[in-house]
């Protein structure tokens, strides 16, 4: 049996100061906590320094053969491990061999048209989630990259919109739809108001990363690092215990995303995400250049924005069915 010392408590705390430490999101964290003790659980509860490539393996195809994960399920845990031995016990890996693979199915992205978006929109109560709806199709955003927006990153004179620490760690910026500068300057002015109040209060510091709170220990409180859709209650923070507002939920945005496309009877499966495919393939519509369109999604690899292209390609786009060309209706 392995020590008492070498259990999962001590381990996990290990995984949580390393991801603190590198600066890894809460979500990331707890993440690659939950991949560390699933591993661990596995091998009877034996300590990963007793293991080696081989078992890790074992427990990835695992996953793929006996637990039936997505694939990017088995790419989440796989990325965990490395980072559990090569940061964590900083234990070099070699080779860890083939893996069964989870099966990652080519399907294209959902895409709404525009008048299905329109029909979105209209259901959508007025309000922050409607605000943050309109800038993942108009600004093509993650949900994740709306609801972390600070009030700094938003330039609306210039109609741009900065992006900072996104997928990958990358910054960019994007376009900031005209329509929405009312929109945002009247709900930002509410939302001051409310920081103000906080401050007041004594809880007007906003979570900012470490680096960040060291070399600038005023700035959690200063207006331009308030988050653009802050939470209506105040929470503790997990890591610090500190209460605060911190930026406002995704499941709230997706239950009222929802909520709407079910209102609007459409039958696609309408989500957030949906928005931002909607946003490339329109552009892709309008002609612009797809490396343009890759910039503004942020994403590294041009084979992720010909996605787009496949849709378009895929549905006919710009192809009249010969029916159309008939002079006399046939039906």
């Amino acid at each position: 049996m392995p020590d008492s010392q070498d259990q999962s408590p001590k381990l996990l705390d290990q995984v949580r100061q390393t991801c603190q430490r590198r600066q890894y999101s809460y979500h990331t964290e707890k993440a690659y906590v939950r991949w560390a003790e699933r591993f661990v659980r596995f091998h009877d509860t034996t300590h990963p320094r007793r293991l080696n490539e081989d078992d890790i393996r074992a427990f990835l195809n695992h996953l793929a053969s006996e637990r039936n994960v997505a694939a990017s399920t088995q790419n989440q845990a796989l990325n965990a491990l490395i980072f559990l031995y090569e940061q964590v016990l900083e234990i070099e890996l070699d080779d860890i061999g083939p893996l069964d693979r989870a099966d990652r199915p080519k399907r294209l992205p959902t895409v709404l048209s525009r008048e299905e978006v329109r029909q979105l929109f209209a259901a959508l109560s007025p309000g922050p989630n409607r605000l943050i709806a309109h800038l993942l199709y108009g600004s093509g955003l993650r949900l994740s990259e709306a609801l972390r927006l600070r009030v700094k990153e938003l330039d609306v004179g210039n109609s741009r919109l900065h992006v900072r620490d996104g997928k990958g760690g990358k910054d960019r910026s994007t376009v900031l739809p005209e329509r929405l500068h009312g929109p945002l300057r009247r709900h930002l002015k509410t939302v001051k108001t409310q920081h103000e109040a906080d401050c007041a209060e004594g809880v007007g510091g906003v979570y900012l990363p470490d680096a960040i709170a060291e070399k600038y220990p005023n700035a959690k409180t200063e207006w331009r690092w308030q988050y653009v859709f802050p939470s209506t209650t105040l929470s503790e923070d997990p890591r610090s215990g500190a209460v605060r507002r911190h930026h406002r939920s995704d499941s709230a945005v997706q239950r009222a995303v929802k909520k709407a496309a079910d209102a609007a009877d459409i039958e696609k499966r309408a989500t957030c995400h949906t928005l931002r495919h909607s946003f490339a393939t329109h552009l892709l519509q309008d002609g612009t250049d797809v490396r343009t369109i890759q910039k503004l999604l942020g994403h590294e690899q041009l084979r992720t924005t010909m996605q787009y292209v496949h849709v378009l390609e895929q549905s006919g786009d710009g192809v009249t069915s010969p029916l159309d060309t008939l002079p006399e209706d046939p039906a």
